[in-house]
């Protein structure tokens, strides 16, 4: 089981509780969520897509009305199979 790493006082909606589901599978080390952004366009739901890689991992971002957050991955998963493991953690 991965590890979600707790350190702003603040967080997009919903993000954490899919976070935590998504530390519970085996390949994931670490999720550190990060900095939040306004951005433009809306997202009507919270989503959450495989963006760029770094070392050791994947960067993530999360999206949720008009706010944008950066989420970091650490995990030897490829970005389809990441990807994936996004989905189901959505679907709960």
């Amino acid at each position: 089981m991965g590890r979600l790493v707790i350190t702003h006082s603040t967080y997009l909606e919903g993000l954490i509780p899919l976070l935590k589901r998504l530390a519970r599978e085996p390949e994931i080390d670490t999720i550190t969520p990060a900095v939040i952004a306004r951005v433009r366009g809306r997202a009507p739901e919270l989503r959450l897509r495989v963006s760029t890689p770094i070392t050791g991992g994947w960067k993530l971002v999360a999206r949720r009305g008009s706010s944008a957050q950066e989420v970091f991955i650490v995990t030897a998963l490829d970005a389809a199979a990441l990807e994936q493991r996004i989905q189901a953690a959505i679907k709960g």
